[in-house]
């Protein structure tokens, strides 16, 4: 039998939690084969099984958070199995072992002069869950009476308290241990949890009331792992923003004619296709702004190429997968490599590399109405820019005449210690006069 260990899947990955299982007790599996889904600190992971065989046992309840080394599962091989011995007739010493602890008493007495009766296949039950009360009928051995103590016998308690994943949940938000939980039945309800919480806050002191209808959300995977960046890059880099309006009616334009053009047909061209080309040419005057800071060498990286960010919005937070070596690619490549990231990223399964190494990032507010805002670096990145919703604004042409224009805000944040004002000023009107004539990429 073989134990299956939760893996780092990640740099440095400490926990995570059980989302899914594609498996239960029985299925048999191959190598490879997707046995679970795990949250980690970053993002959605499918588990592939190392071993092949029978699922013996889910070691861990949906929802559960675990470290990484913890089992997860047990799986038999087909070897193993053919050569497990059939189970013996179980006798009534069976009754103090820790599989049957917590199962009804057996009903009556017998001697040897009753007749016996037809032997019970013995019920396959978990371990520390007892079977049911139904199935326990057994014979006393000659000559004795069989009995049980049935006030020890519902003293005991399952070794592992059986409950549904949601309710394994709210014990854990509550720092309830389900084992210490009395049961009304054979699995331990919401209602139980709630019970002994009810009873357990008459003993302890009274927390602070919450307002009506508060709720609460466990601080977790991506959204705790985006906290702790976003606070460590706030408090470790010093952030400097600057704000740039500009006419970008050239570039809607483009954009119009690029969605007609039948060479790019099958990908997605949007204004943020075009937003990323000009950040990359504008990268190439200021090279700056795709550095990192080495505070163990005391130096300044200057990376070879860039691995460009796009924030995704998600529904367990925000995510920021990278296109690798976005600076080599073409504009119709680009394209395909921002529609495979976005809906990887939307079905939350972006793998953990694909968030590491970033160079520079790219965050579109505008898709929420938002004209600017001020982004937080993330950690190990020179610069970020939001792009600001693109509207039809009054605009004073070079002819002095107001006239209604597409226009957007950029917003560029960028870590101090490796751009000064003057680097961050002029890569962010160089993305500025690109977005404003796309010609201007030619001189680039």
């Amino acid at each position: 039998m073989s134990e299956f260990k939760l893996p780092d899947v990640g740099e440095g990955l400490t926990e995570a939690e059980i989302v899914t299982w594609k498996v239960k007790v029985g299925d048999v599996i191959k190598v490879n084969d997707i046995i679970v889904d795990i949250e980690t600190a970053k993002s959605i992971v499918e588990l592939p099984s190392p071993y092949e065989g029978t699922i013996e046992e889910l070691l861990v309840a949906e929802g559960q958070t675990v470290d990484v080394g913890t089992p997860i599962i047990r799986i038999t091989s087909a070897d193993e199995a053919a050569a497990a011995p059939k189970a013996a007739a179980p006798t009534a010493s069976d009754f103090s072992t820790p599989e049957f602890i917590g199962a009804p008493a057996v009903e009556g007495t017998a001697t040897a002069a009753e007749p016996s009766e037809p032997p019970q296949e013995r019920q396959k039950v978990l371990v520390g869950y007892g079977p049911r009360a139904s199935s326990i009928k057994r014979r006393a051995r000659k000559g004795a009476v069989a009995s049980v103590d049935t006030e020890k016998v519902a003293q005991h308690k399952p070794l592992r308290a059986l409950a549904k994943p949601p309710v394994r949940k709210l014990a854990k938000d509550l720092g309830i241990d389900l084992g210490a939980v009395p049961s009304t039945g054979e699995i331990i309800t919401r209602a139980d949890v709630e019970a002994f919480a009810g009873r357990a806050s008459t003993q302890a002191p009274a927390p602070q009331p919450s307002g009506a209808g508060d709720v609460r959300i466990p601080i977790k995977g991506v959204r705790k792992m985006t906290a702790e960046a976003m606070v460590s890059s706030a408090f470790t880099a010093p952030h400097v923003t600057e704000w740039v309006t500009v006419d970008v009616s050239k570039t809607v334009q483009l954009v119009k004619q690029l969605k007609k053009d039948p060479v790019f047909a099958d990908v997605r061209v949007s204004p943020l296709l075009i937003v990323a080309k000009a950040v990359l040419l504008a990268m190439k005057r200021t090279p700056e702004l795709n550095a990192s800071w080495d505070e163990a060498a005391q130096e300044i990286v200057l990376k070879g190429s860039v691995n460009l960010g796009i924030a995704a919005a998600t529904p367990r937070g925000l995510v920021v997968p990278n296109v690798v070596g976005a600076d080599s690619m073409s504009l119709l490549e680009l394209a395909r490599a921002f529609g495979e990231l976005i809906t990887t990223a939307r079905d939350g399964k972006t793998q953990p590399a694909q968030m590491a190494g970033g160079s520079f990032t790219i965050t579109n507010i505008g898709v929420f109405g938002i004209d600017a805002g001020t982004p937080i670096l993330n950690p190990g990145e020179a610069g970020i820019l939001a792009v600001g919703a693109i509207n039809k604004r009054p605009w004073v042409g070079d002819d002095d005449e107001i006239v209604a224009r597409w226009v957007t805000t950029l917003a560029l944040s960028f870590d101090h210690r490796l751009v000064d004002g003057e680097q961050g000023s002029r890569f962010l009107a160089d993305v500025a006069a690109i977005l404003h004539d796309p010609a201007v990429a030619l001189t680039f």
